[in-house]
């Protein structure tokens, strides 16, 4: 029985790129998968206030908004601070209402 005969050449060169292909598509999902293993795992930083606003005693910030003129505060004990974001100085403060 005659050995059988070798593809042609187009046939090796869609191998030889489907082989390649494959490679590129697993190296990129091992490191994609690697990335979100490492920033998942990673704590978020803490909340961070400008220097020159200084929060009432006993409030702790649950979030924070920045714009242009003004810092907005949302406390743990939900109460809304409204800070002049130049001078820190407390524009506004106000109770958001429990359900």
């Amino acid at each position: 029985m005659p050995p059988p005969a070798p593809p042609p050449p187009d046939v090796r060169l869609i191998k030889g790129l489907v082989v390649v292909l494959t490679s590129v598509m697993i190296l990129g999902v091992i490191v994609i998968i690697g990335l979100l293993v490492t920033r998942l795992g990673m704590a978020p930083a803490p909340l961070a206030l400008p220097d020159s606003i200084t929060l009432p005693a006993g409030a702790a910030p649950q979030a924070i908004t920045l714009a242009r003129d003004w810092v907005l505060v949302l406390t743990q004990d939900d109460q809304v601070l409204l800070f002049d974001r130049n001078s820190g100085a407390l524009r506004h403060q106000m109770a958001l209402p429990q359900d």
